[in-house]
């Protein structure tokens, strides 16, 4: 859903023109699809897809539609003191518990976390996976973003976008917006607040990476708060829309 009219003295702190001031504001519910969409949510490690967008998948699956994660890695570099292959156990059983709470179902990119590659052979691996889920909406990282697994989760998947004619609505959504999401400004966003308690339910599964007791309260939940406030809700998430792709639904 976009910003609301009442915040539409903002506008211009999201790029809206002085002869169109509520262009990038405008407000109403959108009517929900009759047809039961097909939602890719791309990651670069396990825990991206659900503290970037978690609230929204959860918003989309208990609307009844179908929602693929997708994990560029496996998280092979993120504990420290294991293996990769260690590291990548955990992690791999930490996301599963989590995509079972937001019934959406992981795929995986096989790509290693900390050496992540954007080169022919991945944009085609990349490409294929999203000419087999063939989604009508998809969510990937910010690209200007200080990690580059990030990075190159957002290019590889922007290109294969592109390869496929850019039939899908593009989404942008935001991880530690400061810390690694830079230069983000939200066009649309989703009402997280029904769903806030169960997101948080799927993101503290990811126990490895201490998310309950440092990442999520210093970060994730000043972010939800905030996105509420921008958007004239308790909690929310915030994205950006590609311009040149469609517009999808978003709940709430």
């Amino acid at each position: 859903m976009k910003r609301r009219n009442m915040l539409g003295l903002s506008a211009f702190a999201v790029g809206a023109t002085i002869s169109q001031p509520l262009q990038a504001v405008s407000s109403g519910k959108q009517n929900e699809p009759q047809k039961k969409l097909k939602i890719l949510v791309a990651g670069a490690h396990p825990d991206d897809p659900e503290t970037g967008c978690g609230g929204t998948i959860l918003r989309y699956t208990q609307a009844g539609h179908e929602v693929t994660a997708f994990y560029l890695t496996r998280g092979e570099a993120g504990i420290p003191g294991k293996s990769h292959d260690e590291a990548a156990r955990i992690r791999t059983a930490e996301l599963t518990g989590a995509c079972k709470i937001m019934k959406a179902r992981p795929v995986f990119g096989g790509q290693i976390d900390g050496d992540t590659e954007v080169n022919r052979a991945r944009y085609e691996t990349v490409k294929q996976m999203l000419d087999e889920e063939n989604p009508d909406i998809i969510f990937t990282h910010w690209p200007v973003d200080t990690h580059r697994d990030h990075r190159a989760c957002s290019v590889l998947i922007y290109d294969a976008w592109l390869a496929q004619g850019m039939k899908a609505a593009l989404y942008y959504f935001e991880v530690d917006t400061g810390g690694q999401t830079q230069h983000f400004h939200p066009t649309d966003y989703c009402d997280i607040t029904p769903v806030v308690q169960k997101k948080h339910e799927a993101c503290f599964i990811h126990k490895s990476q201490k998310i309950r007791e440092e990442t999520y309260p210093e970060f994730h939940a000043k972010m939800e708060k905030f996105r509420g406030l921008e958007y004239g809700c308790k909690y929310a998430e915030a994205f950006v829309h590609h311009e040149r792709s469609p517009k999808g639904w978003i709940p709430g």
